[in-house]
């Protein structure tokens, strides 16, 4: 039998290690600034053209390569960083100039120009497909500049993978915002397709936050350190008041290298336990200094999961921290943006006397009665019936995607509740509190969670609107101009097409701002900025919990923002319309989440809550 087994060429040894290393253009992203971090670089310009399909450039200051050092580099399992095995236990560097560069040489055509500190000339580097095509002197400033062009050239199906521009560029964003996150002292400057999409200049760690994010941000951040001798904590977190529906913005980093954790995540959570509203997430940038030795960086491949050898002290002190930082937030001043406030004490948090987060659902404020209920509803379900007749249960969705919360949606006892829930002839809806309409059926009473009604008829009104791009429009008397986040820019554009189906009317304004001029038709006029940054949030957090397609992720987060205005008292009209308007949906007894909209209370059963024969 001949021998079978044989070594593979060294370029496609260098194309499977790429596969693990550069997945997409954000993993080249990563990569390269780690590089000019750990490069000592004060300043980083990224310059990203056609999401980094067509070019990625990392332009940095730092102390440059030698040209031998330039040439090695491109040489898997090349390093500066690592000399022996006990340096693998403690690594504090981030990039290296190996691996990830004969990973990325492998599958792009790569440009390098650098120049070491006190060099007279600098070398440039020209590699495609892991071949040197040319390296000769060049006459440039102290640093480096690497082209990363046309990536996956060489890898077709790899790149006819990659998603569309929007999805891609939020990608790199989202590297981009770590390591601008994890480095404040360094100046960062990003440019899309030769636009400027982000400036940060080099400062503190609160500075630093608010250019990325906002400058709401300045009222939203509370001061968070902690050490000891095992473990240092210092960053920032959200005050309570302004945590949101999504995960957003949650960031660890461990020796500056970010990392996830839905451990720490759950330390940050217990210590806001009481104090955030149901549902909502604070915000928090947290930095853990650490031994390198204690931690394990390469149990995952891209390094952004690692174990700890005594995860529970760690887990004990992110908790005593941020619960440190809310005692503090109680008493102390609020932050002064003109001083160093890295780490200073904090603005007093207020709570209505009333308010109590444990029961009370966040409200949107009243609207009135003419707004209360979309005017138009068309029912798909077959024998919808006007409110005041007896109706059948109608057909299920089975198109319906499933969802966790979706287990046991439709139980035998339903079947009974819909069925046997006749309304009598002439009834009327009564409102309890604002939330809950009673009416009276034949089998007893049924009380309809006003919300959720509203949810389940807005969420296949929007359904039909999206796959039929019917949606109606209402135009602004004076349009809004809405600054955005890139990321969240860079969703809106990725879903412009869905926003227009369901009514939105909007132009790009630049840097990253929007013109509002019109949003979906039968919404209350009230603060279109919210609107939108609630809708975005909310997709971003069925992102996380949900498996489904955008159009019915964006008809769900549409619905469920939506109804969260339709609150306050209804009038007579309104409330029948509402039942009326639920029985003709497709699946009238439940949220696309699973909630119920109703119950119906058996006449046995209200004879028993009085204990009559």
């Amino acid at each position: 039998m001949a021998d079978i087994i044989r070594l593979l060429p060294e370029y496609l040894a260098n194309q499977i290690a790429a596969g693990e290393v550069v997945q997409r253009p954000a993993s080249v992203v990563k990569e390269l600034l780690e590089n000019s971090v750990d490069a000592r670089a004060t300043s980083v310009q990224l310059i990203i053209k056609d999401a980094g399909k067509q070019l990625i450039q990392v332009v940095d200051d730092g102390q440059g390569m030698t040209p031998t050092d330039a040439r090695m580099c491109f040489e898997r399992h090349a390093t500066s960083k690592i000399k022996s095995t006990e340096d693998l236990f403690r690594i504090r560097t981030m990039g290296f100039r190996g691996e990830a560069m004969a990973s990325i040489a492998a599958v792009a055509q790569v440009e390098m120009k650098t120049r070491a500190r006190g060099a007279e000339l600098g070398t440039c580097l020209t590699i495609e497909g892991n071949e040197v095509l040319k390296q000769e002197p060049e006459a440039m400033a102290e640093g480096t500049i690497v082209c990363v062009k046309n990536l996956f050239f060489n890898v077709p199906a790899r790149r006819n993978f990659l998603k569309s521009n929007p999805v891609e560029m939020r990608h790199i964003l989202d590297e981009f915002q770590r390591v601008a996150l994890a480095n404040p002292e360094i100046a960062f400057a990003l440019y899309q397709n030769e636009v400027e999409v982000m400036n940060l200049p080099a400062g503190k760690l609160s500075q630093r936050i608010v250019s990325i994010f906002g400058r709401e941000y300045k009222e939203q951040m509370a001061a968070c350190e902690e050490t000891t001798p095992f473990l240092t904590v210092k960053g920032y977190i959200g005050k309570p008041e302004f945590a949101k529906k999504s995960r957003g913005e949650q960031f660890f980093f461990v020796n500056n290298r970010y990392i996830k954790s839905q451990y720490l995540n759950h330390a940050v959570l217990t210590a806001f336990e009481g104090l955030l509203p149901k549902d909502s997430f604070p915000f928090y940038v947290l930095f853990l200094e650490i031994a390198p030795e204690t931690i394990d960086i390469n149990v995952h491949p891209t390094k952004t999961e690692i174990k700890f050898e005594d995860e529970k002290t760690v887990y004990a002190i992110v908790r005593a921290a941020v619960k440190q930082s809310l005692g503090l937030h109680n008493i102390a001043p609020s932050l002064d943006f003109g001083a160093d406030v890295n780490y200073m004490p904090l603005q007093p948090m207020k709570f209505p006397a009333s308010m109590d987060f444990e029961t009370a659902p966040a409200q949107a404020p009243r609207t009135s009665p003419s707004s209360g209920l979309p005017t138009t509803f068309t029912s798909r379900a077959s024998g919808g019936s006007s409110f005041g007749h007896s109706y059948s249960a109608p057909a299920r969705d089975v198109n319906r995607t499933a969802t966790p919360e979706d287990t046991n949606l439709f139980p035998e006892e339903e079947e009974t509740l819909l069925g046997g829930g006749n309304l009598t002839g002439g009834s009327k809806a009564l409102q309890v509190h604002q939330k809950y309409l009673m009416v009276q059926v034949k089998s007893g009473l049924m009380v309809v969670d006003q919300q959720a009604a509203q949810e389940r008829i807005l969420y296949e009104k929007y359904s039909q609107a999206l796959g039929k791009r019917t949606g109606a429009s209402q135009q602004l008397l004076f349009p809004q101009t809405l600054p955005l986040s890139p990321g969240d820019f860079s969703l809106v554009m990725e879903l412009a097409e869905e926003f227009n189906a369901l009514g939105f009317v909007f132009n790009d304004f630049g840097n990253n701002t929007l013109v509002v001029n019109g949003i979906p038709a039968d919404i209350p006029l009230r603060d279109e900025r919210e609107l939108i940054e609630g809708l975005l949030e909310q997709y971003k957090n069925n992102l996380s919990s949900l498996k489904v397609d955008r159009q019915e992720n964006l008809a769900r987060a549409m619905a469920k923002r939506v109804a969260s205005r339709f609150t306050g008292r209804l009038s007579d009209q309104e409330m029948n319309a509402l039942v009326d308007r639920l029985f003709g949906c497709q699946v009238p007894n439940y949220t696309p989440s699973g909630q119920k909209t109703l119950v119906i209370l058996q006449t046995e059963q209200l004879q028993d809550l009085f204990q009559r024969g």
